[in-house]
């Protein structure tokens, strides 16, 4: 993360938070971040430059951007009960859900002082209850076809990057086609991603994985729909005939299982048909170098072949 960004984040914070160990928590959870080197913040950058922007507060909405990802992210943890060595994932519950209030409080605030318009402030709230709506459907598990699955993961996971190159545009006008071709670009980028981590976390195969937790993938999906009765622990599990001990028993043997099935394969088939449809998007957006190349590059170029 660029260190000005990080020191953004920080100064929302002081700004936002009074009560000292509410306070410490925020800044620990975005120290963290910032170790992980992510895309977000760049996404914004990179959209706003490659279309013509020179705001001198465009690191402000950058850091909005990182601060809306990063409350999202711990919701998602808490639901999942999931990378438990998180700053956040070490403190109460509703200590936790408190962080989660003063960051999309802090980020809200920020954009006011932004003075971004009405109209911005509604379709940010768009793409939030769009996500919180895709996340709802994962959690329940309710995608029971791939095009369900795939309408779930955009709304998931899409709007997310339709937010970062949202913000990016938000001090520009007239770029009402580029914002569409953008929200197309980041569906695509969501589908892409999420199915590279429905993969590896599938054939992880441990008491926190996808399909323990009974939650319909797109690998999943495929496995529940071949009929081979080779899949049939899979099948009786998720329809409660088989407990999770039946199936931790026999860890080994269905990870061959799940190798053979052909459900990565399947997986990987769509995802390269999303990258050539972001592809596609990419090539026809009208927009300057090298930022353009760059949000490429940080968006899905890790998945094109070199």
């Amino acid at each position: 993360m660029i260190p000005d960004i990080q020191q953004q984040m920080l100064r929302i914070v002081d700004d936002t938070i009074e009560v000292e160990d509410l306070k410490a928590l925020l800044k620990a959870s975005i120290a963290d971040k910032a170790l992980e080197n992510g895309s977000w913040s760049k996404i914004t950058l990179y959209t706003h430059y490659m279309l013509g922007g020179a705001s001198p507060h465009i690191h402000r909405m950058a850091a909005v951007t990182e601060l809306i990802v990063l409350a999202l992210d711990i919701v998602d943890d808490l639901q999942d009960q999931d990378h438990l060595s998180k700053p956040w994932m070490q403190v109460q519950q509703a200590t936790a859900l408190n962080a989660v209030l003063a960051l999309l409080t802090g980020a809200i605030g920020e954009l006011g002082r932004l003075q971004i318009r009405a109209e911005g402030l509604a379709a940010v709230g768009k793409m939030l209850a769009r996500s919180v709506n895709g996340q709802q459907k994962d959690i329940s598990g309710s995608p029971a076809t791939p095009d369900e699955y795939v309408e779930m993961t955009q709304e998931k996971s899409g709007s997310l990057f339709r937010l970062a190159c949202y913000l990016g545009c938000s001090f520009l006008d007239g770029n009402e086609e580029k914002v569409e071709q953008l929200n197309q670009l980041a569906d695509c980028t969501g589908l892409i991603h999420q199915i590279q981590n429905d993969m590896k976390d599938l054939i992880g195969f441990d008491i926190k994985s996808d399909l323990i937790a009974k939650k319909r993938t797109l690998p999943i999906l495929y496995l529940l729909k071949v009929e081979d009765e080779a899949f049939r622990p899979f099948k009786d599990y998720y329809t409660g005939l088989l407990p999770i001990e039946s199936l931790l028993e026999r860890k080994e043997e269905l990870v061959e299982t799940l190798h053979r099935s052909g459900c990565m394969e399947y997986a990987r088939v769509v995802q390269s048909v999303c990258v050539q449809k972001a592809q596609e998007i990419y090539s026809e957006l009208d927009a300057l170098s090298p930022w353009k190349e760059k949000l490429k590059e940080v968006m899905f170029g890790e998945f094109l072949d070199e």
